[in-house]
């Protein structure tokens, strides 16, 4: 028995140091563990590439927005808060400004992507139809010429040679294709002329006066067709770059930026700033700001970069609008809101703040690809990822438009109205339904109006709002520090890094001043040439001049006087009266109706 006690006192200490070992080597470990220094984290890297970005969260200094925190890719800088953009696992290549730097001047979007007008050709006889509403499935046969959707009432007259003409339901011309020029001409409401030219080579000419026109052409990188454009505005030349796609059918151009800042730069811009600023923007003394103070009100402070691009964006619209408006004489003064207009209120810039703020993350992401060496994907980078990933998304208009309502009546967009996405569009739509959230009254369509946009229009509104935002952050990151703008960290000053597509880019067309004015007066010549045998063609529409005659009355509202006789050459603003002075007519308004007609 004390053999056996033996034994098991034996086992004991042996079980007791064996613990005693364990736990000795435990705390040695842990000693040694505290002893070492933390590894540092390693530089973040791009997710990787998906179709549809995640969306970053809203700035603290703005209003926030119910969108998914971020997955990836968010921009960092020392000095600023972390909370950053975030187009998590985007899957292209970027687009881009274009190869000229500092290159203030409004843009064109692209009349590409739109189905060219199916014209009967040899001897099938032409053939004359009547337009439907469009935005809906039953109607998309009956589109007009330029692809868009036609409005009620519009007549479309087709010529054996393969032109056409579409008149409005007034009988007065909208549309005409010109067969044998390539051509291309749109009649605005607004009195403007927009002009485009397909030439055999796949290059294309668009022009419209009092905007800028541009030489486009398309050109082969890494198996991909590119385009490359220069434009011409208030004798200054310029380059953007596009990535061509295919989407429902619509061939498109995307924007391609063609350089990219460090992503410290996209973080800092993205982020908001830690004490909102004052900044002088100097736009009092300038017309436009003026005439359309009824419409826009900057902000008073910038607690972030966002809203300071937001109203950078809205100024260049606004600046090209009223500088068109000239071009076709429309009134100068600053006036008070026309009748149907309906103000950019807080809201509406809040929702344009936060699609600024997406396309900063958008571009850090792909500035992280550029600096892998991958290809731009126009299914990350285009409107196809924003009219399928469920978030909501408005759309800054960035040229004169004419769109069609549900009621199937034309209306007219122009530059800094902006529109919301209603819904997805169906697999087989080629054109979205938008809702009104902004006008400038007039004949623009009213707030709240649902309008059928084409698709490749609203692939122009989103490419001239990614080209505003980059002449933006050029002037930020220059600016930074100066005029009460907050001064960037070391990080986010490092050179931009240009992209190797816009390199392989053919030089631009030397003659393309001459070119794109010799078009406008090709247009004349067009114009005339198929009006007149449409005129002479079986079944053809009557021309405008059989129109029912039009009365000026007194009682009449500005807006019935102005869709009669169309934009005045002049106008005298004298507060609650107003008088519109036309080539041989003047008429007085008293409180927004006719009172007197000279």
């Amino acid at each position: 028995m004390h053999a056996s006690r033996t034994q098991k006192g034996h086992w004991v200490r042996f079980v007791a140091e064996i613990l005693i070992i364990l736990c000795s080597v435990g705390l040695l470990a842990q000693a040694e563990d505290k002893n070492k220094k933390p590894a540092a984290s390693p530089p973040p890297r791009a997710a990787a590439p998906a179709k549809a970005p995640a969306r970053a969260p809203a700035a603290t200094a703005s209003k926030p927005a119910s969108r998914p925190a971020p997955t990836a890719n968010k921009p960092n800088v020392s000095g600023t808060r972390t909370a950053g953009p975030t187009t998590s696992k985007p899957t292209v290549t970027a687009p881009t400004t274009g190869g000229r730097t500092k290159t203030a001047g409004p843009t064109t979007g692209t009349p590409g992507g739109r189905p060219a007008p199916t014209a009967a050709s040899g001897t099938k006889p032409a053939s004359t139809t009547t337009g439907t509403p469009g935005g809906h499935p039953e109607h998309r046969a009956n589109a007009g010429l330029s692809g868009r959707p036609a409005p009620t009432g519009s007549h479309q007259t087709r010529l054996q040679n393969g032109s056409a003409v579409q008149r409005r339901p007034n009988g007065r011309v909208s549309d005409v294709h010109d067969a044998r020029r390539g051509m291309d001409v749109h009649r605005g409401l607004n009195g403007s002329r927009r002009v485009s030219v397909e030439r055999p080579d796949h290059s294309r000419i668009v022009a419209e006066r009092g905007r800028a026109g541009y030489v486009q052409r398309p050109y082969m990188y890494h198996g991909h067709e590119f385009a490359r454009r220069t434009y011409y505005y208030n004798g200054r030349a310029y380059d953007r770059y596009y990535r061509g796609y295919s989407y429902h059918g619509v061939y498109m151009h995307v924007y391609a930026p063609f350089r990219y800042y460090p992503v410290a730069f996209y973080g800092w811009a993205y982020n908001p700033w830690f004490t909102p600023v004052v900044y002088p923007w100097g736009w009092a003394g300038n017309p436009w700001f003026g005439y359309y103070g009824f419409y826009f009100t900057p902000y008073p402070v910038y607690a972030s970069p966002a809203l300071w691009l937001t109203d950078y964006l809205l100024a260049a619209n606004l600046t090209a609008a009223y500088a068109a408006q000239q071009e076709v004489q429309a009134q100068a003064a600053a006036r008070q809101a026309p009748e149907g207009a309906a103000a950019l209120t807080p809201e509406v810039k809040q929702m344009i703040a936060d699609e600024v703020k997406n396309q900063i993350a958008l571009e850090n992401a792909e500035a992280q690809q550029n600096a892998r060496n991958e290809d731009i994907d126009p299914a990350s980078s285009s409107i196809s990822r924003l009219l399928k990933d469920g978030h909501t998304h408005v759309f800054v208009v960035g040229s004169a438009l004419d769109v069609v309502d549900a009621s199937g009546a034309e209306c007219a967009l122009s530059d800094g109205d902006v529109l919301k996405l209603v819904a997805p569009p169906e697999a087989s739509d080629t054109e979205a339904n938008l809702v009104v959230l902004s006008s400038k009254g007039g004949l623009e369509c009213r707030k709240a109006a649902v309008v059928s946009v084409a698709f490749a229009d609203l692939q122009d509104m989103q490419n001239h709002m990614r080209e505003i935002v980059d002449q933006g952050l050029q002037e930020l990151q220059e600016k930074q520090g100066k005029g009460g703008l907050p001064t960037a960290p070391p990080s986010a000053m490092a050179a931009p890094v240009n992209t190797a597509f816009a390199q392989s880019a053919p030089p631009p067309d030397a003659n393309a001043i001459a070119e794109i004015n010799q078009q406008l007066k090709e247009a004349d010549l067009a114009e005339q040439d198929v009006v007149s045998q449409a005129q002479l063609e079986p079944g053809a529409a009557p021309p405008t001049t059989a129109a029912a005659p039009k009365t000026i009355a007194v009682g009449q509202s500005i807006n019935e006087v102005t869709a009669i006789l169309g934009p005045p050459v002049t106008v005298v603003d004298l507060g609650s009266k107003k008088i519109y002075k036309y080539k041989d007519l003047k008429i007085s308004f008293k409180d927004g109706k006719v009172a007197d007609v000279e």
